[in-house]
């Protein structure tokens, strides 16, 4: 069981709600490597994507993540609601990370908030689907949900080596860098929202 410890302080008062606050690194590709994989059988054998055709969509889900992850980010984790309840919002949702970044167990999302997420992120692809109808067959829908999903397993893992792991590679130094810099340094506070890529923070210009 994850207890409370130096490392991973308490968060809540319950033991059971406490346990569920904790996450190891290794049940997100748990989750949503299989759900990644079905969703692209399903794309495939029964909505009659080509594979050929499922390549671009799968990687154009990949770009709406890739700029989902970067304004999630700059906007909805760093809100903080002028209420009384606002500062507690913004520590359960992103800044008990900030607080405690060494923190292995409370880096990756809970399932139980991500699956909320990719349950909105389908409906809405469906729904988009079902009005394009008249226009162009919503094969595509499962395709590009794939996409999305595998930028967020691709988030989180990269999120995760570049706090816990120690890279080698001059790609995960760089992020390391861009993304430590966010952590650590008031002048990038407001900026350097990007963790596995930092291509918007250059285009909405907030790389440095």
């Amino acid at each position: 069981m994850l207890r409370a410890s130096e490392e991973s302080p308490r968060m809540f008062e319950s033991d059971f709600v406490d346990f569920f606050s904790r996450v190891p690194w290794w049940v997100v590709p748990l989750v949503y490597v299989p759900m990644i994989a079905m969703s692209m059988m399903y794309a495939v054998v029964v909505d009659g994507l080509s594979p050929l055709a499922l390549a671009p969509l799968w990687f154009a889900g990949w770009v709406v993540w890739s700029l989902m992850e970067y304004w999630l980010h700059r906007t909805l984790f760093h809100w903080i609601p002028s209420a009384s309840w606002g500062e507690q919002f913004h520590f359960y949702l992103h800044g008990v990370h900030h607080r405690w970044f060494k923190d292995r167990f409370r880096l990756v999302m809970p399932p139980a908030a991500s699956l909320g997420i990719a349950v909105v992120v389908v409906a809405t692809l469906k729904g988009l689907g079902f009005a394009l109808l008249p226009l162009v067959d919503d094969a595509w829908v499962l395709g590009l949900f794939a996409g999305i999903v595998f930028g967020y397993l691709v988030y989180d893992m990269v999120h995760y080596y570049i706090h816990h792991a120690k890279p080698t590679s001059k790609l995960m130094l760089a992020l390391r860098s861009h993304h430590n810099k966010h952590h650590h340094n008031k002048k990038y506070k407001d900026k350097k929202f990007g963790v596995s890529m930092t291509i918007w923070d250059h285009v909405f210009g907030t790389y440095e």
